[in-house]
């Protein structure tokens, strides 16, 4: 699977270029190309001095950036996208703790029929920059996670479908690998004595994206991945990210957050994430 995704990759790639080589040659002007990149600073500090009612000093901030580019031309579509977010906050003597980490890369070829259903092949990658850990009552931690470890790559060929501008849909099969250095509690089989650093596995992969401007400065967005193993297809791991977006003026933006991730074999339980913003957004280009 992986050798025929980095194939048409390539192969693709090859032909975007000299699609663009030959657009660039004629007299029509515009490219093939689009690019849009985002990005969003929030901060936030609160701090007392003699203040009767109690409380602590706070001080938390994020950076985010989303982008595209996208290759659209004759029959092939190639779409680029990356998400990138990185957030601590400081309560009273604490220290600084991580709130927010992220690194979300993904590459579509989609070869055009001319119907709503359309081939494709897609990479994605998932991980973050820095170690991650959790703390006790005590205020004591352990760490449980690092740059890289750990990472999912996921690798898939199949059928997409757009029934309308606002929803795409796409199934497909999938090889979706676990890669870990020192945290392998992420790829280990626990059915064997062996401790696993990487996990494969091949499945069946559904990938939606909605993106809905509900008003002119109000944008909705949601991505819902679905992976199930072969061997397991019971245990059916879930991604869900939605976004509402309230821009409310040019450069200062509102963003309600929402993530959801239920993966059996990690937890039992559903994990959440629930983020609500309010801070600068300059659209770069």
């Amino acid at each position: 699977m992986k050798l025929i995704v980095m194939g048409l990759i390539c192969f693709c790639s090859t032909l975007a270029s000299a699609q663009e080589q030959q657009v660039s040659s004629t007299t029509q002007p515009s490219t093939p190309w689009k690019h849009g990149m985002v990005a969003a600073l929030t901060l936030t500090q609160v701090s007392f001095t003699d203040w009767a009612a109690g409380g602590e000093n706070a001080l938390s901030w994020t950076f985010s950036t989303d982008g595209k580019s996208t290759y659209d031309a004759g029959v092939l579509n190639w779409a680029n996208a990356y998400s990138l977010a990185f957030g601590q906050t400081r309560l009273g003597d604490k220290g600084l703790r991580k709130t927010d980490d992220k690194i979300d890369l993904e590459s579509i070829l989609t070869y055009k029929l001319g119907a709503l259903i359309n081939p494709y092949a897609a990479v994605t990658l998932k991980t973050q920059f820095a170690k991650g850990f959790i703390y006790d009552a005590s205020d004591n931690r352990t760490q449980v996670s690092a740059f890289f470890d750990p990472a999912y790559l996921t690798q898939s060929v199949g059928a997409g479908y757009q029934p309308m501008k606002e929803v795409k849909t796409r199934l497909g099969l999938a090889v979706r690998e676990i890669f870990t250095q020192d945290f392998n509690q992420y790829a280990d089989d626990h059915a064997t004595t062996e401790v696993e650093k990487t996990r494969v596995e091949g499945g069946i992969e559904s990938v939606t994206d909605v993106e809905w401007q509900l008003e002119e400065n109000l944008l909705f967005t949601a991505k819902l991945e679905l992976f199930a193993p072969i061997k397991t297809m019971d245990e059916v791991v879930v991604r869900s990210n939605s976004s509402l977006t309230a821009k409310v003026n040019k450069y200062v933006t509102a963003i309600l957050n929402v993530q959801l991730i239920n993966e059996k074999r990690i937890t039992p339980r559903t994990q959440m994430k629930e983020t609500l913003a309010l801070g600068l957004s300059y659209t770069v280009f």
